[in-house]
């Protein structure tokens, strides 16, 4: 009698579990799918910033287990390079990837969000992004726009530029044409030199025609791929313009909030190992592209003078305060950012510094 009423009992709880999980089976079903769009200001295939984004759209499907999909669109393949911010802001896509100086018009403040001259490098900026008020004072500075950004890698530290004419001394720079966006072009307006902005798939073209005289873009593995040494004679480093370039993607507000928590924290993660990935493939690749460059195309390599750094320095410091008078937000960011920076460069002094004063001797260009 007790076995059968123990089977019996056993049957009734087995029928109940089964019936419960019957109940919430349509629930698990039913969690809703999303696709998404995203544009970038990369031209298509471009290693690395535009396979990068294509990268963290796979992972993003990935880790959501196909809930979330989201296809890339290149540069001028559905709108505009350039005409990614507005495209995302109003809503006809939900994700951009790009560079936040490019939209100094609409914001001065997004400048600092990516790259200050004689500024943070990559490791100082995802400091003051994440351990400092960075990425907070970057979404209250997009959130007037209905977007929210997220850092989404970084180049390093980047080259100086291609130059038709040698760089001698801070004369050079007066009539100069260079395309170079951010603060830096407006260093180097301030020098006397004339900014001409353009989209990464039109600066050889303009280069090689004569329409620019100069140009930077990120470093060697990019240059050599770009072909600009074939259309200028000197390499100039090192990147004053631009040390720590930090790359973003930016999605529109009302879809981001739209999602279930679980996915957002996807994005978050996506974007979060978008910074280690790309930082990693130019500090991985840019050494042998340089190699490359030197010895197979003999391209020259140069150090801007120290008398031109330093006016450089002098210029770029006057062009912060300058840019940083242009609205709340950019003096508010401003004031934050050079606050980070003198605590992380006291540091930095007897860490990175340090350590590479000594090993320079060994890895060196002469070398």
């Amino acid at each position: 009698m007790k076995r059968r009423e123990f089977l019996k009992k056993a049957g009734a709880g087995t029928a109940a579990a089964v019936a419960a999980t019957a109940i919430q089976a349509p629930a698990v079903i039913a969690k809703k799918s999303y696709r998404w769009r995203m544009v970038t200001t990369w031209p298509p295939k471009l290693p690395v910033l535009q396979t990068g984004a294509d990268r963290f759209a796979k992972r993003v499907e990935e880790m959501s287990d196909g809930r979330l999909k989201i296809e890339v669109y290149a540069g001028g393949e559905l709108v505009p390079p350039f005409g990614s911010f507005d495209a995302v802001s109003n809503g006809t896509v939900q994700v951009g990837s790009s560079a936040s100086y490019y939209w100094a018009g609409k914001e001065p403040a997004s400048q600092w969000f990516c790259a200050v001259p004689f500024g943070l490098n990559a490791q100082g900026m995802y400091a003051w992004m994440h351990s400092g008020n960075g990425l907070k004072l970057w979404e209250e500075a997009y959130a007037p726009f209905n977007l929210v950004p997220r850092p989404g890698g970084s180049t390093g530290v980047q080259m100086g530029g291609w130059f038709n004419r040698k760089i001698n001394t801070i004369d050079d720079y007066k009539g100069l044409k260079m395309r170079i966006p951010g603060l830096g072009g407006k260093v180097v307006a301030k020098a006397g030199g004339t900014v001409v902005l353009t989209p990464g798939g039109e600066i050889f073209t303009n280069l090689e025609r004569g329409v620019i005289d100069a140009t930077e873009w990120v470093g060697p593995m990019h240059d050599l791929r770009m072909g600009f040494y074939q259309a200028a004679k000197y390499y100039y480093y090192p990147g004053w313009h631009e040390p720590g370039s930090v790359l973003e993607y930016f999605f529109n507000k009302k879809a981001y909030d739209s999602l279930p928590a679980d996915l957002k924290h996807i994005i978050d993660a996506a974007c979060f190992e978008s910074e280690v990935w790309i930082l990693t493939q130019f500090d991985g690749f840019n050494g042998a592209a340089l190699q490359t460059l030197i010895t197979k195309h003999k391209v020259e390599v140069i150090k801007f003078p120290d008398a031109v750094l330093n006016k450089l320095r002098q210029f770029a410091e006057e062009v912060r305060e300058e840019e940083a008078a242009k609205s709340p937000m950019a003096k508010k960011v401003n004031e934050d950012f050079k606050k980070f920076q003198k605590v992380v460069g006291t540091w930095g002094s007897i860490s990175e510094k340090a350590y590479y004063n000594d090993i320079v001797k060994k890895y060196s260009l002469k070398s």
